[in-house]
């Protein structure tokens, strides 16, 4: 759908789709970070241009709806993300690495006195900045981005 928008764009503003992105809920959250896969439910998302509507939204669903009928496009939607504070580390390497690069997260954000904060809807947010069909695993790179609030003293 981003795809799409983009095409159907180009006569207002010409981009970039930016990467893929993923808010992630569950696992052990709550002890530092989402690092039990198997406990772990996900949001997939992309970042949309401000001029998205959504009206523009709905005529893309149509025109993808046209081209791709067995292309299930209920669930997309717009929503406004406000994250707030957070803390965030540049992972490389494979995906199962991540709980070393998110426990350096942890104990940075504690020793600038920080605690997690892992309340209202806060959740641990992944941007792909790498093609994982392209890239070895070795070189994927992901932004790892957490929610802090000041630790109590």
């Amino acid at each position: 759908m981003s795809y799409g928008i983009k095409m159907s764009s180009k006569h207002i503003l010409e981009y970039v789709v930016p990467p893929s992105e993923g808010l992630w809920d569950g696992g052990d959250a709550g002890i530092g970070g989402p690092t039990n896969k198997a406990k772990l439910t996900w949001t997939a998302l992309i970042r949309q241009p401000d001029f998205v509507t959504a009206e523009i939204l709905d005529a893309t669903r149509l025109a993808l709806a046209k081209r791709k009928p067995s292309l299930d496009t209920t669930l997309a939607r717009l929503e406004t993300l406000t994250e707030g504070l957070c803390v965030q580390a540049l992972h490389v390497g494979s995906y199962d690495d991540e709980p070393a690069t998110i426990a350096t997260m942890q104990s940075f954000a504690a020793d600038q006195g920080y605690a997690p904060d892992w309340s209202d809807g806060r959740r641990h947010h992944e941007i792909y900045l790498s093609d994982p069909r392209k890239t070895p695993v070795d070189k994927l790179k992901t932004i790892l981005r957490h929610p802090v609030k000041p630790a109590i003293p």
